[in-house]
């Protein structure tokens, strides 16, 4: 179906920065140097100094990301990590990369890994915590790190949707030990195929990390472990490089038309905008709203579709009701919160190219349903 307004426009976005993409293309391209080299180092610098960490390692994609991570801090085969409920599922098929055991726990009311929760599982021995900063809001980093202290486990956060975003003036990827990131083409930051990093604040672990993301290699042909194949390709580094200099200003916009939606559906009818946690500067990578019901989200879509207006669901079955996932990573635990987000959750479009108009066309449908239900 070709929708009026799409749930998001990449092509819009390359189209406004043609030229700085065009650029760095053609600089890998006369390079000839196609496998590591400046342009990663490149962009590991400008996207540390963006981030406010010290280090950044560039990897082929956000789910790898997460698994080198795990294995950077010496967490692998039979630890246990706990993680929410409540994600995209690469989120636990990185933890089953570094061969952990993932150990669910429900959200909170914002969709987060819910803290209380956490707090009971960690006298079980985990050895790390991921957690997920989840439409770009940011999770409660503040009493996580406070708990991995007290428990002496890891903290590692899940960045994928959360470039810019913070919490209580921490950004993201400050907080834990390392912090994982993902550059897929619809996030804040996208390359234009799969890209990701992992950052830290400790020059070991980051050349532990360089080291297993080249098959464990410390010189040529000399490997002190075993590693992955998983490199940032110089081209979508380049590329990286010349879309950064515009992120802050696509979640500034990202965030005016999330307050366009506030105004109009906070105060009124059945669909009810996700909750930001108090103290956040949200990046606003997605607008989820909640309806009372599944049927009445299913209802909802379709009128939108009618209209013209291209609307997502993330996600639409909790990490541990999936078949991939084992009974044993829920250990008779139950996620209630999870569930009925992913029962009746619903993402409104929310990209930077989206104009005011469209925005209003978008809200106007939603209230015109709403009234009728």
């Amino acid at each position: 179906m070709n929708f009026k307004i799409p749930f998001t426009d990449l092509g819009a976005s390359q189209r406004r920065l043609h030229s700085e993409i065009s650029t760095a293309v053609s600089r890998v391209l006369e390079s000839g140097w196609y496998i590591g080299g400046p342009e990663v180092a490149s962009f590991e610098r400008a996207f540390a100094a963006a981030a406010g960490v010290p280090f950044a390692v560039g990897v082929a994609n956000g789910t790898d990301a997460i698994a080198l991570g795990l294995r950077a801090l010496g967490i692998g085969r039979g630890d246990v990590v706990i993680v929410p409920a409540l994600s995209a599922y690469p989120t636990t098929v990185g933890v089953r990369q570094a061969e952990a055991t993932p150990a669910f726990v429900d959200v909170d009311a914002h969709g987060l890994i819910d803290v209380n929760e956490v707090e009971k599982l960690l006298a079980s021995g985990a050895r790390a915590i991921v957690c997920v900063h989840l439409y770009g809001n940011c999770a409660d980093t503040t009493t996580l790190g406070r708990l991995a202290r007290q428990h002496g486990v890891a903290l590692v956060e899940d960045c994928a949707q959360a470039h810019g975003a913070s919490r209580d003036g921490v950004a993201a990827g400050l907080a834990g030990k390392v912090a994982s990131w993902s550059f897929y083409p619809t996030k804040n930051l996208g390359a234009l195929g799969d890209a990701g990093a992992v950052s830290c604040s400790d020059e070991a672990t980051a050349q532990k990390l360089a080291r297993l993301r080249n098959y464990g290699q410390q010189n040529r042909y000399e490997h002190v472990e075993t590693g992955f194949n998983s490199r940032l390709d110089p081209l979508q580094a380049a590329i990286l490089c010349a879309k950064l200099p515009s992120l802050a200003s696509e979640n500034a916009r990202r965030r005016a038309i999330a307050d366009q939606y506030d105004q109009a559906l906070a105060p009124k009818g059945n669909v009810v905008p996700v909750p930001v946690p108090p103290g956040s500067v949200p990046n606003r990578h997605l607008y989820p709203v909640l309806l009372p019901s599944k049927d009445l989200r299913t209802g909802l879509q379709a009128s939108l579709a009618d209209a013209g207006i291209e609307t997502l669901i993330h996600y639409p079955i909790p990490m541990p009701d999936q078949k991939a996932s084992a009974a044993s990573w829920s250990d008779g635990r139950d996620f209630p919160r999870a569930r009925k987000f992913c029962e009746t959750v619903l993402s409104l479009p929310c990209h930077p190219d989206l104009s005011d108009a469209q925005v209003e066309t978008v809200t106007a449908a939603v209230l015109a349903w709403s009234r009728q239900h």
